[in-house]
């Protein structure tokens, strides 16, 4: 990783933002893709396999999240970090985004400095992954942290990666309740800011995805993956 550079595919329907941001993630030493709407941004991604996508929500031809959730189909894809780009804030928005599929929401307009620090902290993450197999079991399912695949009934369950990354801490931490501020530390990193529902959504999404109900919600305080 250190000797690769990382490449990361930015889409956005307006040139000047494609531009600018494009400038400064290669003044970073990124390997920078651009695209004006999200069919040209699926088929860089499919041909280039980026470690991050960074979508505008509003593109023509094809949206942000329709984009999202044709990459999150690719199991080629399955790692790649995606975040939404976009002038919409509010919590409803976000939670469309984290439902299709993305790791992150970042608000226009943004600071250069601030984006950066943005792109470096879900950077660190993806270089965080362990390149070797890793196998958690569990009496239900099983959590292959080198695919980022979760297994039930001899079914590969694909999640988001941040499902996966929550769904591996909270197994990590089993029948140990876990506060939300942990959570969000330790899956989101303490400098990446997110609405206060988006643990809520991604728990709903897991337990909808894996069909359990070992993930026990402790009111006011945060979650426990519970198992008799």
């Amino acid at each position: 990783m250190e000797d690769i550079p990382i490449t990361i595919l930015l889409a956005d329907d307006e040139k000047d933002i494609l531009e600018f941001l494009g400038y400064n993630l290669e003044r970073e030493g990124y390997r920078v893709l651009k695209a004006k709407n999200g069919k040209i941004a699926l088929k860089l991604a499919m041909e280039h396999k980026p470690q991050l996508a960074i979508l505008d929500v509003m593109m023509p031809v094809m949206d942000g999240m329709e984009t999202c959730m044709e990459i999150r189909k690719v199991p080629e894809l399955e790692g790649t970090l995606i975040a939404f780009l976009t002038a919409r804030g509010e919590d409803y928005s976000q939670i469309a985004g984290f439902k299709a599929g993305a790791d992150d929401y970042i608000t226009k307009p943004i600071k250069p400095k601030v984006f950066i620090s943005r792109i470096q902290a879900l950077l660190r993450r993806y270089k965080a992954i362990p390149e070797n197999i890793n196998i958690i079991e569990t009496k239900e399912f099983t959590i292959d942290k080198d695919r980022y695949v979760v297994i039930k009934n001899k079914t590969e369950i694909t999640l988001a990666r941040k499902e996966f990354e929550l769904l591996q801490y909270l197994v990590s931490q089993t029948n140990k309740v876990v506060r939300r501020e942990e959570i969000f530390a330790h899956v989101w990193g303490e400098d990446v800011i997110v609405g206060d529902r988006t643990i809520d959504v991604h728990i709903r999404r897991i337990r909808e995805k894996l069909e359990t109900e070992s993930i026990k919600t402790i009111k006011g305080v945060g979650y426990k993956f519970e198992v008799e």
